[in-house]
């Protein structure tokens, strides 16, 4: 979201009353009103049975499957209109293999233990009282994304299956394809008897129909932004509504002295190439000095169609280098670009990642299991990793079927955030008429 999406706003009177107009026709009247159908909906999906709501998620995916075709072709049509290259345009691009990827998610999800109700611990009072804790449903979980039209099902299936009700406010690059896969998910809902409304999006794609969006206090109970720098700085400005931040993921990759030098060439390459547009993609290389001059060869002849940008004793073994500035090591990429460092030991390179990093994913190749747990313990972020790409920080990649996104925070929720995570606590507490 950046200024540039701006639209001028238009007051209008009827009968007696004002109400702020947007360039999309919305107006906060109609926000408010469309809320309160998706609050009414989320009610309704708190007390609905596990299998009715699995049975949503399965209708969705086979539907995802069979009306593919239909799905790409308008999904083109957007990525055709894009006037941007790079991870903007790929992440508003579905294919084949993302649609079916969907659909697999949301099996997943519905074959996943249902969340609600798990008794987290109980006990018995002096008094003779039954405590207990249980896992009850969020309420309405509002989404702010850019692009990403599969999140559009992801965080639908994950708040459906969890007792929620998902309000959506997607970009306007990728409006006609989260219209298209939200009404895929209203029919299933209408076909298991359960609220429509349970999946809405907010059609407006303006600024000011964010802003508003983040202000539903009496609408929301979680707000997690899905974007950029611009969206998350919007986020901290405006939001009203208590929100988890699925933030930057500037993330490390450090080849310690130990390290297995092959393993460290391929993990580094996944970590930056397989997907650079992504929040888990790497962003830096810390390279012991010891391993430095067999390493940094190696690593530049498999991945030559990334550039380097890098240090001075990087530039001593790698000449082709662009010089690294301060800006490089701070910065998420998100494209075919990775900042090279040479640092003399463990403690140097725990203390570049706690300066420089955003607490996304931070990974460590070593074969010696002291500093690999040295790593583990010190290293403050949301996920670490030992001998393994940081692209493994992923709902899907970790078991939980899909995510909302990935926190950066620490209250409530801490890395990829599934069906556990859009639930809070209930405390339940039984008795034969104990008084205090």
């Amino acid at each position: 979201m950046t200024s540039s999406s701006c639209t001028a706003t238009i007051w209008s009177c009827s009968g007696g009353s004002k109400s702020l107009h947007y360039a999309g026709g919305m107006s906060i009247v109609d926000l408010e009103a469309q809320g309160r159908l998706v609050r009414e909906a989320s009610h309704v999906l708190a007390q609905a049975p596990n299998e009715q709501r699995c049975a949503v998620l399965r209708s969705v995916a086979d539907q995802l499957e069979n009306v593919e075709d239909e799905l790409l072709a308008v999904n083109a049509r957007e990525v055709e209109a894009y006037e941007e290259s790079g991870p903007g345009r790929d992440r508003l691009t579905l294919s084949h293999t993302r649609v079916r990827a969907m659909a697999s998610a949301l099996r997943e999800i519905a074959d996943a233990p249902d969340p609600l109700f798990e008794v987290l611990d109980r006990d018995v009072r002096p008094n003779g009282l039954r405590v207990e804790r249980v896992r009850v449903p969020l309420g309405v979980i509002g989404v702010v994304y850019e692009n990403r039209p599969n999140v559009t099902s992801d965080v639908a299936g994950l708040c459906i299956r969890s007792g929620n009700a998902a309000y959506l406010r997607g970009s306007s690059s990728a409006m006609a394809t989260n219209r298209f896969i939200v009404k895929l998910w209203s029919e299933a809902l209408a076909k298991e008897g359960l609220p429509e409304e349970g999946v809405a999006l907010v059609e407006d794609p303006s600024y000011e129909a964010a802003t508003a969006f983040m202000q539903m206090t009496s609408v929301l109970d979680c707000l997690i932004p899905r974007g950029g720098p611009s969206l998350i700085a919007a986020m901290r400005e405006h939001a009203r509504v208590p929100y988890v931040l699925d933030g930057d993921g500037n993330c490390h990759v450090y080849v310690d002295e130990f390290a297995d030098l092959d393993k460290a060439v391929a993990i580094v390459k996944n970590a930056k190439t397989s997907r650079p547009g992504v929040c888990n993609a790497a962003e830096t290389v810390l390279v012991h000095e010891k391993v430095a001059p067999a390493f940094l060869p190696a690593l530049a002849f498999a991945i030559p169609e990334v550039e380097l940008r890098a240090d001075e004793p990087s530039r001593a073994i790698l000449t082709n280098a662009t010089p690294a500035s301060e800006a490089d090591f701070e910065n998420e990429f998100l494209d075919l670009i990775l900042a090279v460092k040479v640092v003399g030991s463990l403690d140097e390179a725990v203390a570049h990642v706690s300066k420089y990093g955003t607490g996304h994913s931070e990974a460590i190749v070593s074969e010696n299991e002291a500093n690999a747990e040295a790593w583990v313990r010190r290293v403050d972020a949301a996920a670490v990793l030992v001998n393994a790409s940081t692209r493994f920080i992923d709902g899907g990649e970790l078991g939980l079927g899909g995510e909302v996104g990935i926190s950066t925070q620490k209250l409530h929720a801490r890395g990829p955030m599934g069906l556990r995570e859009l639930t809070c606590m209930k405390w339940v507490v039984r008795g034969e008429g104990q008084i205090r």
